[in-house]
């Protein structure tokens, strides 16, 4: 286990929710949530980023999904930004390019310290199982929010589990990319030096 790791607890009246983040893991994950999709979205975040996650979520899915999907992207968002640490020798900036069949998913992350969240693109279906499409974007904001970092993200395409894929895919390779050492740096990438 690396030191770049995290665990981050939230209980609210909507939520009760443990994540554990490891940033240089090998992409291992054990996810319950409650929703199917987002598990499998969150897994998938897991497996093409390399992070080894855990997540469990107990949320008040009798009325929907959106506490459910907020909250972990809030929880995550805060385990990322606490195991990512000073940010002493990252590369900083990464952008993804990832396509699902006809989807196509562009993400661009800085590991600025500064949140910020610029969205371009709309989900061809309103739903994907129990999993309500714009909850990606809004996934998106609120780990870009709590992580402290600016993330620019759209998708395209025609099928929205395939787009809302694709995200995830471009996000967390986005982010694996960018919080790689770079090992001519020996403090963060900044003119500050600090993020």
């Amino acid at each position: 286990m690396s030191d770049r790791t995290a665990a981050v607890t939230r209980e609210t009246a909507e939520t009760d929710i443990e994540v554990t983040l490891d940033i240089d893991g090998d992409g291992e994950a054990t996810v319950s949530t409650g929703v199917g999709f987002f598990d499998h979205m969150l897994t998938a975040f897991a497996t093409h980023g390399l992070f080894d996650l855990t997540v469990r979520c107990d949320g008040d899915l009798a009325i929907d999904d959106h506490h459910t999907v907020e909250d972990v992207a809030i929880a995550l968002g805060r385990a990322f930004d606490e195991a990512v640490g000073e940010k002493r020798g990252v590369v900083r900036y990464a952008d993804r390019r990832v396509p699902l069949d006809e989807a196509l998913a562009t993400v661009v992350v800085d590991l600025s310290g500064r949140p910020y969240f610029e969205w371009d693109g709309e989900f061809s279906q309103p739903t994907v199982g129990e999993f309500t499409s714009d909850m990606a974007r809004h996934f998106c904001e609120s780990f870009a929010m709590h992580a402290n970092v600016t993330l620019h993200a759209g998708v395209e395409g025609r099928n929205a589990h395939h787009e809302v894929e694709a995200l995830f895919k471009g996000l967390t390779r986005a982010l694996d990319d960018a919080t790689r050492i770079d090992e001519r740096r020996g403090d963060a990438p900044s003119t500050k030096g600090t993020l």
